[in-house]
């Protein structure tokens, strides 16, 4: 009985005609009284659950999904007492249903984040550790005469040394964070000897807001759909950039505080780490209202944690307060680099007309003209783009690709797709498709300016000139860069303050690569040093657009990069 009536509550969660909610309704209520005793089926059952909350029927349903996943832990438990295999809750796109844990080898950063947050839930797996010569060459700083014990001799307790020095054995994790907090190094080098350990935490999740289960955020209206979602084919980027702007509002630093905490909550119960969720600017959290039900929250990083080139933006999105999918930008110029990821569980829901919406408001808080999309995202190794056809999900919104060898295999499989409306593009051939970057250019943007562009290509150059003209000391040339713009723009650094002295340092070693710089125009190398100065502002937005008013800058740029 339930896997048949699971799959026709599946086909009927995208269904919100008067019959179809009805039918939902029985459905809902045969499974509620059902006892689960296979995982896979469990699992199945709390997508679809989640899926309805996101994209409800009507207040009816609503309340009796709502009512089904405050129960779920009993399921779970009652699973777990019957000694079914439960392997499965640990699949990375489910995982983080309540009553089960999230285990991994986290960064430092969200380590003590944890802590500070969920100190009583997480510790660490000793069982998984394998590397105990990491602790023998870090220890020592925080454990007096360790030395004495792990350089010369076998089997050494670590353990014994680590409960008798924090006095228990039940605050590990707790008592080496403080201890790592402690020492005299930067932040970076603190969360390089910490992530050297490779220590696995364990994060038990129980039944707290923190499960994908109860993850929800509070809204003044729910929307309920009672039409057919938005298709792709209902969605055209053409239409939607020339739409009235979407309304930004600015939250508080504890409203911003508080929703970077959910942004890390969902990505660490589905063990993915986005950096601007982990080092995200609480004082600059912005919203946007989407329509139907839809929000998104934009965050950029603080001065110290910023990109050397590219200005970073980040963005979550909620539908009637469930987390969807997320949104990540690397800006430079008016090219921006977007990465958009949607949670498996919502990927049938209205993913394209989401997108355009991210992409509308990207247009208009920093004047992007042209969107690429990296192969990763494609399904260059990463078989999730192919199986989901990633590749025409971004076609059909207008993108192309940049190299004419994958553009004739397009043409060619846009030929049989027209000749033959049963014809799939088989995986060997998306592959191939993938294997290259999309963009897509907004008129007036000229076509092909950005084609070959990586900004790799610049961090490679930088490296090539360290080795030939500094025999690869970074330190060197890093001196040398600066000296060197320091002359040809004229300009005394060393009276600006910390934050714009290190965007200098970085953007120096670009722009000791452009040979001619101190014969440009006096205006021109002014804007230059407006622009170092904007990368360490509050907003980088300011960063983007008086890069977009420098087209000489940007000629040398896509130079080096291309």
């Amino acid at each position: 009985m339930p896997l048949k009536t699971l799959d026709q509550l599946d086909e009927l969660k995208r269904c919100f005609d008067q019959h179809s909610r009805a039918r939902t309704l029985k459905l809902l209520a045969q499974l509620n009284r059902h006892r689960f005793t296979d995982a896979s089926a469990l699992i199945r059952f709390h997508e679809t659950l989640l899926f309805m909350r996101a994209y409800p029927q009507g207040a009816r349903s609503l309340r009796q999904v709502e009512k089904i996943l405050d129960s779920f832990i009993e399921r779970v438990r009652a699973l777990e007492e019957s000694g079914a295999d439960l392997l499965p809750f640990d699949d990375v796109e489910v995982s983080g249903i309540a009553g089960t844990s999230v285990e991994d080898t986290f960064s430092y950063s969200i380590t003590g984040w944890l802590v500070k947050r969920h100190p009583a839930q997480v510790s660490i797996n000793w069982e998984w550790h394998e590397d105990e010569y990491r602790l023998a060459a870090t220890w020592p700083r925080f454990l007096p005469l360790l030395e004495e014990d792990a350089l010369v001799e076998a089997n050494v307790p670590y353990l014994d040394w680590l409960h008798a020095a924090e006095g228990s054995s039940t605050r590990d994790l707790s008592w080496l964070v403080e201890r790592f907090e402690r020492l005299s190094l930067s932040e970076k080098e603190r969360a390089e000897l910490y992530e050297s350990l490779k220590l696995y935490v364990r994060w038990e999740l129980g039944n707290s807001r923190s499960t994908r289960t109860q993850m929800k955020r509070r809204v003044r209206k729910i929307f309920y759909h009672t039409k057919s979602l938005f298709r792709r084919s209902d969605v055209s980027l053409a239409r939607e950039f020339v739409q009235p702007d979407i309304k930004l509002e600015r939250l508080s630093r504890g409203g911003g505080e508080a929703v970077l905490d959910l942004a890390r909550e969902t990505s660490t119960v589905r063990y993915r780490e986005l950096y601007g969720f982990t080092h995200g600017d609480a004082a600059r959290v912005l919203r946007a209202c989407l329509g139907r039900g839809a929000e998104v929250f934009l965050m950029g990083v603080p001065p110290a944690r910023r990109l050397p080139v590219r200005a970073y933006h980040a963005g979550l999105v909620f539908k009637n307060g469930v987390p969807v999918c997320y949104v990540e930008g690397l800006t430079l110029f008016e090219r921006m680099e977007i990465g958009f990821n949607v949670y498996y569980t919502f990927r049938e829901g209205e993913s394209a007309w989401i997108y355009s919406r991210l992409l509308k408001i990207f247009r208009q808080m920093l004047n992007v003209t042209a969107f690429s999309i990296d192969p990763y995202q494609l399904g260059y190794e990463n078989e999730e783009g192919i199986e989901s056809g990633a590749f025409w999900f971004y076609r059909k919104l207008g993108f192309r690709p940049t190299l004419r060898r994958i553009t004739k295999i397009m043409e060619a499989e846009e030929q049989k797709i027209a000749a033959r409306k049963s014809y799939r593009t088989p995986a060997r051939v998306l592959r191939e498709l993938s294997e290259g970057h999309m963009i897509l250019e907004i008129p007036p943007a000229p076509q092909s300016r950005w084609d070959s562009f990586r900004i790799r290509n610049v961090g490679l150059a930088v490296q090539r000139r360290m080795a030939k003209s500094f025999d690869g000391d970074a330190l060197k040339m890093r001196r040398a860069s600066v000296e060197e713009v320091t002359r040809a723009l004229n300009v005394r650094a060393n009276d600006w303050k910390e934050a714009e002295r290190n965007a200098f340092e970085d953007l120096a070693l670009v722009l000791a690569l452009i040979p001619d710089l101190a014969d440009w125009t006096k205006d021109e190398r002014l804007d230059v040093v407006r622009i170092v100065r904007a990368k360490a502002s509050a907003d980088e937005a300011r960063y983007v657009r008086l890069l977009q008013r420098h087209p000489r800058l940007r000629d040398e740029v896509i130079k080096l990069g291309s």
